[in-house]
């Protein structure tokens, strides 16, 4: 029999080749995701230049190195690099190589504004057509989801002072309809900034809507903290979790004590935790690594164990854990449901969706710029791909609604008027088209550096962002 020391040694080697795996996983999830959405976006620039007479010498996936490369009959060299991180379409242009006379007609230099501004927005609208579909997908398999029933306000929070009650259906926020949660959730963050938002209810019993309005003006909001209905007081319903234990892991610091399924939880070192499995699972995480007395009720029996809780790492500190989980109520029937559409109304559905993502989005930039958002909330390439993990995990449904907000987020970014972007690009386009001369070549170039050096900073912030997270 191993000794505890070699058992606390083992426990750990094989959380670290958990945490290995998870990373795999997510890392993969994450190209995948980056590969899709990458080769949409280029592929928008692609096509509508090939519509419009240009030349295009190399569509690439990721730079750096090839480790495929195809020619097709019109001279286009496809290429997936090594290093998979964007991609890239290389047209034929007189301003970066010399082009044969015969081809001057099929340079993207040669053609008219109006075709530059259609080959180069191309990129972004395929984006955002790229989600419309992941959507209509998402909405023709069925979501299942929560109606946003409230459990529970929080006494003297912005709710409690607006008279909000438990135990009822939010069916609105500023306006918006809210079927589920995420829609309470998208149309709160929308409204930051705001100094008031209006909330509508309803019970389950009764078509009466009532109205709430949350006085908003002094609302905190850290969404690397708490969530947007946390910090307003607002507690989702959630079915009732016994003291009861269901299921407890083989080989963890629970089973090795003699833990069983059907004990009753009563107290930690004679302290008790008056039958509330949340209250026992706070207390238990202040004790990793160390030995303490758990009081249960076994077959009418009280009996008491000692057991030591192993240590696991979360949001950067180390708590006890025991390998036990409580017997709870399944969710009612009442409170389930699924968006589900066919095949004509899921388009209307999935614009709708698109559309909203899109305003909101944009909605979040502008309070960035000024100061309503913090530049705390910029999510860099870990929580894209830790998302991509955890959304991969839960199956096809949730991969799609994922792979739909990072293509609209792809494409707003590349919209912003940075030089080294599209937008950046199309501002130029849009210069010409209003002075009826180019932009000159000195300014140009000063508007790259400045647009690399800005999205530099950004994606630095972003970066950061991630690594505080972790």
């Amino acid at each position: 029999m191993l000794s505890r020391y070699w058992q606390r040694a083992l426990c750990l080697v094989l959380r670290k080749i958990f945490r290995v795996l998870d990373f795999i996983w997510n890392l993969f999830s994450f190209v995948v995701a980056l590969g899709i959405l990458v080769t949409v976006h280029e592929y928008g620039h692609f096509w509508v230049a090939r519509k419009n007479g240009v030349k295009v010498e190399r569509f690439s996936v990721g730079f750096g190195k090839p480790i495929w490369r195809k020619k097709d009959r019109q001279g286009t060299e496809y290429v997936i690099a090594l290093i998979p991180l964007g991609g890239y379409v290389k047209m034929l242009d007189e301003r970066v190589d010399d082009v044969a006379s015969e081809d001057l007609d099929k340079a993207f230099n040669r053609k008219s504004v109006y075709q530059r501004i259609a080959i180069i927005g191309a990129g972004p609208f395929a984006n955002f057509a790229f989600a419309i579909l992941a959507f209509y997908l998402m909405f023709l398999l069925g979501v299942p989801s929560i109606k946003p029933i409230i459990g529970d306000i929080k006494p003297e929070s912005i709710a409690a002072q607006a008279q909000v009650p438990d135990n009822v259906e939010i069916v609105e926020v500023a306006g918006n309809k809210t079927r589920d949660w995420q829609d309470v959730n998208l149309a709160l963050i929308g409204e930051i900034g705001s100094k008031k938002i209006e909330v509508k209810t309803k019970t389950s019993d009764s078509q009466y809507i009532s109205s709430h309005v949350l006085n908003t003006s002094q609302w905190q909001f850290s969404p690397e903290k708490t969530s947007a209905l946390a910090s307003l007081g607002i507690t989702p319903y959630m079915p009732k979790v016994h003291n009861e234990l269901a299921r407890i892991e083989d080989n963890s610091p629970a089973a090795k004590a003699g833990f069983k399924v059907g004990d009753r939880l009563l107290a930690i070192n004679g302290e008790s935790v008056n039958g509330d499995w949340h209250e026992f699972s706070r207390k238990i995480k202040e004790y990793p690594n160390e030995e303490v007395t758990v009081t249960l009720s076994r077959a009418g029996s009280d009996i008491e164990l000692a057991v030591t809780p192993d240590t696991v790492e979360r949001n950067g500190k180390l708590i006890g854990y025991l390998g036990v989980a409580p017997k709870y109520d399944s969710w009612p029937d009442e409170y389930r449901i699924e968006l589900v559409y066919g095949p004509i109304e899921a388009i209307g559905e999935s614009m709708a969706r698109t559309w909203n993502l899109v305003t909101l989005s944009l909605d979040m930039i502008g309070k960035l710029i000024t100061g309503d958002v913090s530049v705390k909330n910029l999510s860099g390439p870990i929580a894209i791909a830790q998302g991509a993990g955890s959304s991969a995990g839960y199956g096809l449904v949730y991969f799609l609604g994922f792979l739909a907000l990072i293509s609209i987020n792809l494409g707003i970014i590349n919209l912003l008027p940075l030089p080294v972007l599209d937008g950046g690009h199309l501002l130029y386009y849009l210069i010409e088209l209003l002075t009826g001369k180019p932009v000159p070549e000195n300014v140009q170039e000063m508007g790259y550096k400045f647009g690399a050096m800005a999205l530099l900073g950004l994606m630095c912030i972003a970066l950061f962002n991630d690594l505080s997270r972790l």
